[in-house]
């Protein structure tokens, strides 16, 4: 599976053991990848050490490649969407393969409905290729044992992924064909993004009824294992699926967040500046005053209540810097920042506030970070209107 739309993240050690490259793209395996090999030694090795004679312990080593295999299958995947996207000139910033199979993170770019669709295509079709090759030597049975076991099985594994991936709901590869669909029919990417949500809930539901519900209402036996795997993936879609539909809803609120239009009034002032300078531009704490150093960069806010609290005999020798508190490092962006430039840029910013500054680096407003997070969510405007 891919995410075109991820923004850019460092690799770090979290991401699992770095494997290498392949045409330039990181390749990290996950330390979650070793639950879902253990789990194919556990059940699958008895399998192979009961139907193939002779084989003794060896069964679990030979599982294991299995589960290797697949691993292998899943990057065949991942790749057909990194060189695709290369073809798109999309910077892929890494691939990791993980408990879930694996994913393709690009960094940002701008993508379109017809060039998400085949990015997002090529992975399955990928897997139906591999499948197709494996299928004649599967049929004529050129192999013997062990390795006619494991082509048999590898054949028809990545025809399942193939198939699996291209059902039309996020987070699968077919989501996107959901996406783009509804992207073209309405200009609006984020409502596709929506929408393959909602498609990518309704598909882990049916997975649920036919493969839980349906044979327990039937009077069918269920098998253990298979039950366990079934109720991962379906709550893996449902998760991946709601994550999406929500991803979609705040990137259609990005209109909103503006670094003009949230910050409240703001004027700025020296370090050097008494308590008594600062009451004199802002008299009733309105506007806020941010004090500045000789460089007329950023520095701090002024607490209004720290400040109305000074003796009127002491203004005008107490230092402003003595009622105000201190900004993060760089917390100050341009007045003119918004959308999802501006949500990137104060992600890598600590604290809570941010001066906002005009094109000639003077002081016009205090930015809070609860005021974006209300622009984007609407939590606020929500409680408030139940109240």
């Amino acid at each position: 599976m891919s995410s075109p739309s991820a923004p850019h993240h460092a690799a770090t050690k979290k991401d699992g053991i770095p494997l290498g490259r392949i045409a330039g793209i990181p390749v990290y395996l996950a330390y979650s990848w070793f639950v879902i090999a253990a789990f194919t030694v556990i059940v699958y090795g008895p399998v192979l050490m009961h139907d193939i004679r002779g084989l003794g312990i060896w069964a679990y080593l030979v599982a294991f490649g299995y589960s290797v295999l697949l691993a292998v299958s899943v990057l065949i995947h991942e790749l057909a969407h990194a060189l695709s996207a290369k073809a798109f000139k999309w910077p892929t910033e890494k691939i990791v393969l993980n408990l879930w199979g694996g994913h393709t993170q690009f960094e940002n770019f701008t993508a379109s409905p017809g060039r998400a669709v085949i990015v997002a295509m090529a992975g399955p079709a990928a897997n139906f290729l591999l499948a197709g090759v494996l299928a004649p030597f599967v049929i004529s049975r050129s192999f013997d044992g062990v390795a006619d076991i494991l082509a048999n099985i590898l054949m028809w594994a990545n025809l399942l992924i193939g198939i699996f991936n291209v059902l039309p709901g996020t987070p699968l590869d077919g989501g996107r064909l959901v996406e783009s669909a509804v992207w073209k029919a309405t200009g609006s990417q984020d409502k596709g993004t929506i929408a393959a949500g909602w498609s990518g809930r309704a598909i882990a539901a049916a997975l649920f009824i036919w493969f839980i519900v349906r044979p327990v209402l039937s009077g069918d036996g269920l098998d253990i294992t298979f039950a366990m795997v079934t109720i991962l993936v379906c709550g893996f879609l449902w998760m991946g699926a709601s994550s999406s539909i929500q991803h979609g809803r705040l990137r259609s609120r990005l209109y909103l967040v503006s670094a003009a239009g949230l910050a409240d009034p703001a004027v700025g002032i020296a370090n050097s500046a008494s308590v008594a300078d600062a009451l004199a531009v802002a008299p009733a704490g309105s506007p806020a005053v941010v004090i500045c150093g000789p460089d007329g960069k950023p520095q701090g806010v002024v607490d209004p209540q720290a400040a109305s609290a000074v003796p009127p005999e002491a203004l005008a020798t107490t230092p402003v810097t003595a009622v105000a508190h201190a900004l993060a490092a760089g917390a100050y962006v341009p007045e003119w920042s918004k959308g999802q430039e501006l949500i990137q840029y104060l992600a890598k910013l600590e604290g809570g506030e941010y001066a906002v500054v005009d094109h000639n680096g003077y002081v016009t407003g205090l930015l809070r970070q609860q005021a974006v997070v209300t622009a984007i969510t609407g939590k606020e405007a929500r409680r408030s209107g139940r109240a």
